[in-house]
């Protein structure tokens, strides 16, 4: 046989481990759809916007914001939000090492969220509590969260290192259900809300 007759079969071949050889380096080339997995969690002020956010709180007073969740996760997802208060010297989450704070959760919200959706919940809050003996401190008794009252006794604030403000940090921490594990994980997110307790 002759050059000629295998020519097109030694063309063929050649092609096919011309594109084995290159498929490595096409890889960095090629746009694959990638789709990043994600929930995201926002606080809006009381006219639903990212301004006048209360901070110097006063006793009895009622205060209002909106809690915000967006599903991008692909699907339907369940949804449990902490809610946690702490002073200055308390553990909160921790964004760096991904974990939720150790402080117990004085209330949950269950909620779900359709994927691609969006869900503002209503937040109203108030507290009570009474200065102590020297003034520097201030000794909570309950807060009303959401018309429904918490006890909040034994939670101590104090004046910062300035003793210009006695400040504690209301937050909400993000949990979804995961139906492996048969129960709600943290979700690794978390926003909440420094108030200055006068």
């Amino acid at each position: 046989m002759k050059f000629q007759e295998y020519k097109l079969l030694i063309i063929v071949v050649t092609a096919i481990l011309a594109l084995v050889v290159a498929s490595p380096a096409l890889q960095r080339f090629l746009v694959y759809p990638q789709t990043e997995f994600f929930t995201e969690s926002w606080i809006l002020g009381p006219e639903h916007k990212a301004e006048n956010y209360p901070f110097n709180i006063t006793a009895n007073s009622g205060y209002d914001v909106f809690l915000g969740l967006g599903n991008h996760f692909g699907n339907f997802s369940y949804y449990q939000v902490q809610v946690k208060l702490r002073n200055q010297t308390q553990s909160g989450a921790d964004s760096f090492n991904r974990t939720s704070s150790s402080l117990p959760p004085l209330y949950s919200m269950y909620v779900f969220v359709a994927d691609n959706g969006t869900l503002e919940l209503p937040v109203s809050f108030s507290f009570s509590y009474v200065s102590g003996g020297n003034e520097s401190r201030v000794d909570l008794d309950s807060m009303i969260f959401n018309g429904e009252t918490l006890g909040l006794s034994g939670y101590m604030v104090s004046f910062d290192s300035e003793g210009e403000q006695r400040l504690v940090n209301l937050f909400f921490e993000v949990w979804i259900y995961d139906s492996a594990l048969g129960g709600f994980r943290y979700h690794e997110r978390f926003v909440g809300l420094w108030l200055n307790l006068q």
